[in-house]
């Protein structure tokens, strides 16, 4: 293929082999960019370059100057000039500068003053609003290492909670509360004016915050023991501990989400409630959806509650189907089957895996304004631009809901999950009737997805002719690209084990989790795999000559003959590009 001009750079310099060149321009391509940027991006992001040598190259490509700078040993001088020049640029600008890893270091002084900015990617078109919105009208770019600017941002503008600032200020929350009188439960009263009186609501907002700031999925809330609480977040699918309030009965901080909450009732403490919140953060809208549970300790006399939040962010719903980085095959067929104009698409996996994340991008894919795109939802989490969509409620019931969207003269229906004989029966109707439809099924593969809904009573011959494609995912933990390290050998029969040859463990090709300041332990971020099959005529023969039963590992062998990767292959595809490692892949395909 024809590579562009900073492609071809990256050839003749021996920076990247031909091969990864190659491969990134071609996803460039599908994602419809041609630029030096774009193809920089991509090689970090899909392809998990390391950030500093790719644009490091895009630097010199360009011609930008490169700029070491030893932080810890800038004078205090230096660093009250960066604080000065940061403090002349409008707030709402530092922080994108800021975010897009962009630094105002410093004024040289040559014919005339000149501010010198330092940016990890040079070409950033977000540089130029300096000129624009600050004082500053002549600037000059130089290409810094991430790391070096990371530092800079940290030491003389670091991003600060101003809630858990005010709970640092304060000291502990709440001392020496009168838990009421002979191990009675707290008495109501007291409660109130020591939750008024204290900082706990900044303890409950600076954790809705940090949560965003550190990506994560959801907060646990939960108590310790009768005056100790403890607050998890979910980051890249584990729970972390991020806080423990010592000193503080838990039934404070359940009150003051409650209270803080919309749809909840402070006073009910034993069902189950869901409500939610929304933040305005960083200039963006942040829903958090709230589920309350009561549960029981060893603490008899109290009545203890179990909080765990949702966190909604608009901001990383995946808008673009190639972005969810499915292996070739897979993303083949499932753009194939959503290209359509009927049948079922189903996307299935425990929770937790990704699925909802998959349908959006699909959704997303399909959305014009010539189809009535129609969704039923409980609860709905992402607000889907040029879709109409249905809440499930006390006063809308699911198959209520459905059987309304059949009236609704819908092209494209998303039905949340097929829990029952009713809603396959709905689904297998909408397919059947020119609809394209989506929907979701709890199973552990591709194959038990069709044995569920034959026992659920779907006739074969309509499971055979009303589905497209069955995606089932995981989600594993993708290697830090700055501090992985080849498999240690003691760990190499286990990989064998599962197919990698001793040649590609020599070769150091296959990677191990170690940690560093940049990841959480060893890891940052998430990565699918997934199998997917695809209803190849032989599949759809094989469902319809079923008599008794679903013959799972014939439809597998059929599908693996097409091509299909079963989960374990897909993790160990993804291992062979060094994106996880064998503990992930292990444990994400245990069943196998």
């Amino acid at each position: 293929m024809i590579l562009n001009k900073f492609a071809s750079y990256l050839v003749t310099k021996h920076i990247f082999e031909q091969e990864l060149v190659e491969q990134a321009s071609r996803k460039m391509l599908e994602y419809g960019e041609s630029s030096a940027g774009a193809l920089a991006k991509i090689l970090v992001s899909d392809f998990g370059a390391v950030h500093d040598a790719v644009y490091e190259a895009l630097a010199k490509h360009y011609a930008f100057p490169g700029l070491d700078v030893e932080v810890e040993e800038l004078s205090s001088q230096q660093e009250e000039e960066c604080k000065a020049i940061l403090a002349k640029i409008p707030e709402d600008l530092k922080k994108k500068l800021l975010y897009h890893k962009i630094f105002p270091f410093t004024i040289v002084k040559k014919d005339r003053e000149a501010l010198q900015v330092l940016a990890s990617d040079p070409t950033d078109k977000l540089i130029q609003e300096i000129v624009e919105q600050s004082p500053y009208k002549r600037i000059e770019i130089y290409w810094a290492h991430l790391k070096t600017i990371e530092d800079l941002i940290a030491k003389l503008a670091p991003q600060k909670n101003e809630f858990l600032q005010l709970l640092e200020e304060a000291g502990q929350v709440l001392t020496d509360i009168d838990d009421g009188s002979s191990g009675m439960e707290l008495n109501e009263q007291a409660l109130d004016e020591e939750i008024n009186k204290s900082l706990l609501v900044n303890l409950f907002e600076g954790a809705l915050l940090e949560a965003v700031s550190k990506d994560a999925s959801d907060i646990h809330i939960i108590a310790a023991n009768r005056n100790t609480i403890d607050i998890f977040f979910r980051v890249d699918g584990k729970l972390q501990l991020w806080h423990r309030q010592e000193g503080t009965p838990p039934e404070a901080l359940s009150a003051v989400v409650k209270d803080r909450s919309i749809g909840v009732d402070r006073f009910e403490r034993d069902t189950a409630q869901d409500g939610f919140a929304q933040r305005l953060i960083d200039g963006h809208l942040i829903r958090f959806r709230i589920s309350i549970i009561p549960i029981v300790s060893s603490e008899y006399d109290r009545r203890f509650e179990s909080i765990v939040i949702r966190v909604i962010d608009d901001r990383k719903v995946i808008t673009d189907f190639r972005k969810l980085g499915f292996q070739e095959q897979a993303e083949r067929e499932f753009v194939k089957s959503i290209s359509t104009s009927k049948g079922i698409i189903i996307v299935t996996g425990p929770t937790g895996s990704g699925k909802s994340t998959t349908l959006m991008a699909a959704l997303h894919h399909v959305i014009n304004p010539s189809v009535n795109v129609l969704t039923c939802e409980d609860p709905v989490e992402y607000v889907i631009k040029g879709a109409r969509q249905l809440k499930i409620g006390h006063k809308m019931t699911f198959d209520q809901a459905i059987r309304a969207i059949l009236r609704h003269d819908p092209d494209v229906v998303m039905v949340g999950e097929i829990r029952d004989k009713i809603t396959a029966d709905l689904a297998v109707k909408l397919a059947n009737t020119g609809h394209l439809t989506f929907s979701t099924l709890h199973t552990n593969d591709a194959p038990s997805a069709i044995s569920r809904l034959y026992k659920m009573g779907i006739e074969t011959f309509l499971l055979a002719y009303s589905i497209n494609i069955i995606i089932a995912q995981r989600l594993v933990r993708k290697l830090c690209v700055h501090c992985r390290r080849p498999l240690s050998q003691e760990h190499w029969p286990a990989a064998m084990a599962i197919g990698l040859s001793q040649e590609e463990l020599e070769a150091g090709s296959i990677y191990e989790p170690v940690g560093c300041p940049k990841c959480s332990n060893g890891y940052k971020g998430r990565v699918n795999i997934a199998e997917a099959l695809y209803f190849y005529p032989e599949v759809r023969n094989e469902i319809v000559k079923s008599i008794n039963d679903i013959d799972e590992e014939r439809l597998r062998a059929i599908a693996e003959r097409h091509g299909m990767l079963s989960m374990r292959a897909s993790g160990i595809d993804r291992m062979r590009h060094g994106l996880t490692d064998l503990t992930e892949v292990l444990f994400a395909t245990a069943e196998d």
